[in-house]
């Protein structure tokens, strides 16, 4: 995939992503979040996905790119559960997020 088909794929997560969490995404959806975003997008895809998460619900607290690849690692360390990950991409599958992406 070209540079300029990521960005226009990053674009569409973010999109799917404020559609799918108008008010911001819930800290309990946070890990499942996460682990699904992690097998689609690149790790710093993911962390510009994860800025963007974390400004839609706190935007007086600032979270730096160190506190975002923690939270990454966090996820990495222990997977969200099944349900987790189901009720977060039913959240996304209906606001068109594609469940079956290619590889990164």
């Amino acid at each position: 995939m070209s540079a300029e088909q990521r960005d226009g794929f990053l674009s569409s997560v973010l999109g799917w992503l404020r559609d799918g969490y108008p008010h911001g995404v819930p800290p309990k959806d946070y890990f499942a979040l996460l682990a699904l975003l992690m097998r689609t997008l690149t790790e710093a895809e993911l962390v510009e996905a994860a800025r963007t998460i974390l400004r839609q619900g706190d935007v007086d607290s600032p979270v730096s790119e160190e506190q975002i690849r923690d939270a990454i690692q966090q996820v990495t360390e222990k997977e969200p559960n099944p349900e987790e990950i189901h009720q977060v991409s039913a959240r996304l599958a209906s606001v068109g997020w594609p469940l079956e992406h290619g590889p990164r």
